[in-house]
């Protein structure tokens, strides 16, 4: 097939295209930054932003189906710029596969799409979408995946949306770093009881779900859907962040914050930071500071039953080749 990949430079739209790639599809792309490698690769690249309607309806031009994977991500940053990557470039990729026909979108959403500031243990896709953002990424991400999925229409365009949780692997820009960076600076407590299980889900793991995803709608299955997306097995958060820094020679998290001050240290810095208009984003938020003290993993029977998935790496296989990858890039540590 002739398949576009919106966000294709980006950690997991890398590897969404790589696996199409594999397979034998057509590959095209579409990203803000230029992709040498990429096109190196084969793949027929297009800069664009998701926000500009014409460069996605070119974009779309003569394709079969369509990955939309581009999104602002993070937990802090201006309404503005989250709707015009989230809402509005989603919008702009469903209108554009309308007006080129194409027929097949699969749109990355994520979890947090219900998050309700609670323990959610084996939650399916019953669960409602959070009332109550807090903040601007889960708010667009609410708006994008809704959108999604109600154009869904049976003989035009076959939609469906999928959840990865928390993304890793060679290569991660955002969580492992972070992770590693705060815990090297010893910054990094651990937030409640320490007993929190949270799902986690590889990178190849995730661009497979979108491959599936994509020819299951083909076949008419999973028409107007969501589905969580994870390896299938929580972990411990902290011990599991902790085996990492271990496996990479970095000090493990020993320090303990109760949640209720964890959550009040984040309003604080988020209310300093709005004050007095700092650069950045704060060192910790109310949102975060919810996500390392609770539990949070999906039941993923769904996604396996209609889409034929499951994990196509194990997590601790992705864990070793994460930490040898750092380990080779990072000798003197």
């Amino acid at each position: 097939m002739r398949i576009l990949v919106t966000g294709a430079g980006g950690f997991l739209g890398r590897a969404v295209v790589r696996r199409l790639l594999e397979r034998g599809d057509e590959v095209f792309g579409l990203g803000r930054s230029p992709q040498p490698e990429l096109e190196k690769l084969g793949v027929l690249f297009t800069r664009g932003d998701v926000a500009d309607f014409s460069a996605v309806c070119e974009a779309c031009r003569g394709m079969d189906g369509v990955i939309h994977t581009a999104a602002k991500a993070g937990v802090w940053g201006r309404y503005e710029d989250y709707y015009a990557a989230n809402v509005t470039g989603t919008r702009n990729v469903i209108a554009a596969c309308r007006a080129q026909g194409v027929h097949l979108l699969v749109h990355t959403s994520t979890p947090s799409v219900v998050y309700n500031g609670l323990d959610i243990e084996g939650g399916n896709e019953a669960l409602p979408l959070c009332a109550k953002a807090p903040n601007a990424y889960v708010a667009t991400k609410v708006i994008a995946e809704r959108e999604a999925l109600l154009a869904d229409a049976p003989g035009v365009l076959s939609v469906c949306a999928l959840r990865p949780h928390l993304i890793f692997g060679v290569g991660d820009p955002h969580l492992l770093p972070r992770v590693i960076a705060a815990a090297k600076a010893g910054r990094f407590r651990i937030v409640g009881n320490g007993k929190n299980r949270v799902d986690v889900t590889h990178v190849e793991s995730a661009a497979l779900a979108h491959v599936l995803a994509l020819d299951a709608l083909a076949a008419g299955r999973g028409c107007g859907r969501a589905y969580f997306i994870s390896q299938g097995e929580p972990v411990l958060l902290w011990p599991w962040i902790n085996a990492l820094l271990a496996r990479i020679g970095v000090p493990e998290v020993t320090g303990h914050v109760p949640a209720p001050l964890a959550g009040f240290a984040g309003a604080a810095m988020e209310g300093a930071w709005r004050l007095f208009a700092l650069r950045g984003e704060p060192p910790l938020t109310r949102f975060s500071a919810l996500e390392l003290a609770t539990s949070h993993w999906f039941d993923i029977s769904s996604a396996r039953a209609d889409l034929g998935y499951s994990p196509a790496i194990s997590t601790a296989e992705g864990v070793e080749a994460y930490a040898k990858d750092y380990l080779a890039r990072n000798p003197s540590r």
